[in-house]
Order: structure tokens, then sequence, then C-alpha cells
């Protein structure tokens, strides 16, 4: 049997040579949980998982500010940023909001949810939270649409595409 370090490498071997080969999109993800508290957060782990009824899974960290504010959240809107849009991503993932006002340095509006919609992005749809369920060192979110519509970026903003980015928090 493999000491837990020894097998802990090879896995993280593993997961590089499988991940460096999947291009994920990144979405800014936002949140409210009322008027003054809101959050924002760039996240890799979405996706849609059912056809009918829609459905979307989003990840968010546990160490993440967006987390705590999505705890108590009745919505999420999901931005899907444009191949150009490193600037939104890097504010979303390059800072915290435990001590950095990201909202004062975008354009938004709130949603129906009260969670924020930004101005500036590909396309955008707000999710009622149907569920959370733990996954780890992520919180899943299985959410339901309930708004959305196409902006006026061109492309999607993906990890190949992304430079480096220091995350607002470290990884858990």
């Amino acid at each position: 049997m493999k000491p837990a370090s020894a097998e802990r490498a090879a896995i993280d071997r593993a997961m590089a040579a499988f991940t460096d080969r999947v291009e994920y999109s990144f979405f800014v993800v936002t949140t409210a949980s009322s008027p003054r508290d809101i959050s924002g957060c760039l996240a890799g782990f979405v996706t849609q998982c059912s056809i009918r009824p829609p459905r979307f899974l989003i990840c968010i960290s546990k160490v993440n500010h967006t987390y705590f504010v999505a705890e108590r959240a009745e919505g999420v809107v999901l931005h899907i940023l444009g191949r150009d849009q490193t600037e939104l991503a890097s504010l979303f993932g390059g800072h915290t909001g435990d001590n950095f006002a990201k909202f004062q340095h975008c354009h938004w509006s709130p949603g129906t949810t009260g969670a924020p919609v930004l101005s500036d992005c590909a396309a955008w749809i707000e999710c009622l939270i149907l569920e959370r369920f733990d996954v780890g060192d992520h919180q899943a979110l299985l959410a339901r649409p309930v708004a959305g519509d196409g902006g006026q970026c061109q492309g999607v903003l993906t990890s190949h595409t992304l430079p480096p980015l220091e995350p607002g928090h470290p990884v858990a």
C-alpha cells in the first residue's frame, strides 16, 4: 500500500494530466442575501445538469466570501464572460469580498432575486437556488433558471485563454 503522500502526489499528477486537456468556461457567479449583502466570484465548476426541467449545478468554494452570502440567498446569477473579459475575471477571481467592494468597480443592476446582474458579459441567466449539497471543498447549488439574456461581449473566456490569476482566497 502506498503512503498517503505518495498516493496524493500520484492523484495530483493524474488530475493535472486530465484537467490540462479540458477547456473549461469561466463564469462570474453573483448572489445577494439582502440589498446590502451582495457578493460574486469567478467559478469554473458550473454545468447544466438537466434539460427538462432546466437546471444548473454551480459549485462555490467554501472559503470564498460568496459561499457565505449564497448560504442565505434565494438566487444566483451566472454570467458567461466574453473571451476578452480578463479584467472582469480578475476583479471577481483575484479579489475577495471580505475586504474589497467588487461591485463598485463594475456596472450592474439587481435581478428578480436581488442577485446582481452584470451589465457587461456574453450572456447571463438568473436562477433560484433549489438545493445545496456538500461536495468536498465546494458547495454545489442546484438552481432553476428564472430569467436571462444575451450580452454584448463576444466569445467565451476559457481556462486556455485566461491569463494566470492569483485567487482572492487560497484553495482550501
